[in-house]
């Protein structure tokens, strides 16, 4: 029964899939590190047992092994001892003739015992050897799984570490984004702009006013003033003279009417 159980269970776990286990698992690395280990442990435990079984064969076909070189070896017997019952029946010794014949019979009848002793343990020996091939079989697989499990769980750290990293520079990122002194400076600028475009309005809309437009005329009449003195001391002439002051002209009087 503890052969079929270890065999069951070797069967069971060479069987396994790893990646429907992983898939249902929480924490996959921490499930994949208690696999390696729970393998390693039935692995040492499965080698124990096809040890012992192949031992146990071992000591099976050594039995067979002795039966037939037994069985082989009470034949000899009783041929030797047939053939020398029939020596002393030839030379008329028929008391030493039978005591040889009964010997033979004995040597022939444990001959039997041994042949049955063989016949009956060599379907023994044969389930063993199938039970033995399984076994190493099936450790074999286990064998070929661990390395499988070790391999998925390596992968499985770099990748979860690769992951791990790029979640920290993914959130590095994203708090640099929400604290960039950038987009304060860009709203203060586009402060500054909208002001800016307040003042041209303003100046515009006072350029465009009746006052300015005769400070304007005021400011074109001095200039041309401005110019044509200019002209004249380039020719040698003395700058024209601002005009005397006309003297007022008489103011009537409504009494010169009465004298009319």
């Amino acid at each position: 029964m503890a052969k079929q159980s270890i065999f069951g269970r070797i069967a069971q776990l060479a069987k396994a899939n790893i990646n429907s286990l992983l898939d249902s698992a929480e924490d996959p690395e921490k499930m994949l590190d208690q696999m390696v280990r729970d393998y390693k442990a039935n692995i040492t435990e499965a080698e124990t047992a096809v040890a012992q079984t192949i031992g146990n064969l071992r000591m099976l076909e050594d039995d067979y092994n002795e039966d037939i070189k037994a069985s082989q070896q009470w034949g000899s017997k009783a041929l030797a001892a047939s053939r020398k019952a029939d020596e002393y029946r030839a030379a008329g010794n028929a008391s030493d003739a039978q005591k040889f014949d009964n010997l033979a019979k004995i040597a022939l009848q444990r001959q039997i015992s041994s042949e049955n002793e063989a016949k009956a343990s060599a379907p023994n020996i044969a389930a063993q050897r199938d039970v033995v091939e399984k076994l190493k079989t099936g450790l074999q697989q286990m064998q070929g799984k661990l390395g499988e499990l070790a391999s998925k769980r390596n992968e499985l750290v770099a990748r979860s570490k690769t992951a791990e990293a790029q979640t920290q520079v993914h959130d590095a990122l994203k708090s640099i984004d929400i604290m960039d002194p950038t987009s304060e400076v860009s709203r203060f600028e586009e402060k500054i702009r909208r002001e800016e475009a307040l003042v041209r309005g303003q100046n515009e809309l006072a350029s465009s006013s009746l006052d300015a437009q005769f400070n304007s005329l005021e400011d074109l009449g001095e200039q041309a003033e401005v110019e044509a003195r200019l002209a004249a001391l380039k020719s040698g002439g003395a700058p024209a003279a601002q005009p005397a002051i006309a003297p007022a002209a008489d103011t009537v009087d409504e009494a010169d009417f009465d004298k009319l």
